[in-house]
């Protein structure tokens, strides 16, 4: 038989990928920034395309009533770096306090175990790209990594890391080459759709034809201009032999909705305690490891999806991480919980040591029920979410029993000082 040099070049590759199957599986975690839960086609949107995302929807286990416990970017960042709750790992808020050196809060991320320390232990090289607000990327125990986080070079949520996405993604497919047979975790968490929204003229010329506002236009298009990096991303893998032996796992890192007469977000989603700003389909795509579902009822939460690569990666949680492991709750091996929690702090942080002093609500869901409870407790919201899932009519006074009830869960969960 004539091997044609398509042909080597096929088996290298078969070759390449079976040898990869017999080691711990690459990782990839795909970030969205700002980003509504409906707002992608295979989330039923009737404008948004999202083909990649679409795709990759249906290679993998999809939870669609997926929850971030914050709704604002670094508490939320951080959580899916630590595997624990904002109050936990106490970065509860963007900034510090006005006067106080940003680098004081950086201690909090060296104190905790964090994903890319715990992989290294297996020999895994790591890269972070795009958002990052934890200083330096070594902070954080990556290996190779985008983020100088320098203040005084602009350093603050990312600074050259947020060229990815928007100007390509050659430093990940560079990576990826660097790293020959080892196994890689990679941090994908561009500013996209994120603000600006400066996207692509060909994609803001499709949607403004569509809706009657530029800056929902803009915003639609920008939620495009990431699927198609996505799925840039995801072919890459595919195409080196990887994705076998690569889990890949998506989530947004907290909601928008986008203010049809500004630039701006419109109440109930980022910064929120509403659904618009904290719930997030999320993906874990495993060939051959799981088999590809959508789940529309399980209630999960971000802070479950470093157990779950933990697991996969055969390394063990720390006592102190409540998430599950999603690979058995996919098949059938553990048993889902049956409500969720999470906390609203203040954008500037009162206390950098003190998660209490910013904490604005705590809220739980248990099964179609929504509690959303004020800091001092007084003033409470009651929803249906299936019902009224953008949660329109608070039925707080019909239902005291059941206020009572959840709120004695969120106070089991987490008790704050009096």
């Amino acid at each position: 038989m004539k091997i044609t040099m398509k042909l080597l070049t096929a088996l290298l590759i078969s070759l390449f990928a079976s040898v990869a199957a017999a080691g711990p599986p690459n990782v990839v975690m795909i970030l969205s920034d700002d980003q509504a839960w409906t707002d992608y086609s295979f989330m039923g949107h009737d404008v948004i395309q999202t083909p990649h995302l679409d795709k990759l929807a249906k290679e993998s286990v999809v939870f669609t009533r997926g929850y971030v416990p914050s709704s604002l970017c670094r508490p939320s960042l951080m959580t899916l770096t630590t595997g624990l709750f904002p109050h936990q790992h106490k970065i509860v808020g963007n900034d510090p306090p006005p006067g106080t050196d940003r680098g004081a809060m950086l201690k909090h991320v060296e104190s905790h175990p964090t994903l890319p320390r715990m992989l290294a232990e297996k020999g895994y090289l790591s890269l972070q790209t795009g958002k990052w607000w934890e200083g330096n990327y070594t902070l954080g125990g990556f290996t190779h990594g985008m983020t100088h986080g320098d203040p005084r070079r602009g350093g603050r949520h990312g600074d050259d890391g947020l060229k990815i996405g928007r100007q390509g993604l050659k430093p990940i497919f560079d990576f990826v080459d660097e790293c020959g047979d080892r196994p890689f975790f990679i941090w994908y968490a561009p500013l996209l759709p994120h603000t600006p929204h400066t996207p692509p003229e060909r994609l803001l010329n499709k949607y403004s034809g569509k809706v009657d506002s530029l800056h929902v236009a803009r915003y639609y298009a920008m939620c495009e201009w990431f699927d198609e990096t996505c799925g840039e991303l995801v072919d890459y893998i595919d195409q080196q032999g990887l994705g076998e032996n690569t889990l890949i796992v998506y989530v947004t890192d907290n909601g928008w909705i986008q203010n049809p007469a500004a630039p701006n977000y419109a109440p109930k989603s980022k910064r929120s305690p509403y659904d618009g700003g904290i719930r997030t389909p999320m993906m874990v795509r495993w060939p051959g490891k799981l088999t590809p579902m959508r789940d529309d009822t399980t209630l999960i939460s971000s802070i479950d999806l470093v157990p779950t690569i933990l697991a996969a990666c055969d390394l063990k949680s720390t006592a102190e991480m409540p998430g599950l492991n999603l690979l058995d709750v996919a098949a059938g091996k553990a048993p889902a919980r049956d409500a969720i929690f999470g906390e609203i702090f203040e954008h500037d942080m009162a206390d950098i040591d003190d998660p209490t002093a910013s904490l604005l609500y705590r809220w739980c869901i248990e099964g179609e029920w929504k509690l959303i409870v004020a800091k001092d407790g007084k003033q409470s919201e009651l929803y249906n979410l299936q019902a009224d899932p953008h949660e329109s009519k608070n039925l707080a006074a019909d239902h005291p029993d059941l206020v009572e009830r959840l709120a004695t869960r969120i106070d089991q969960w987490w008790r704050i000082a009096e």
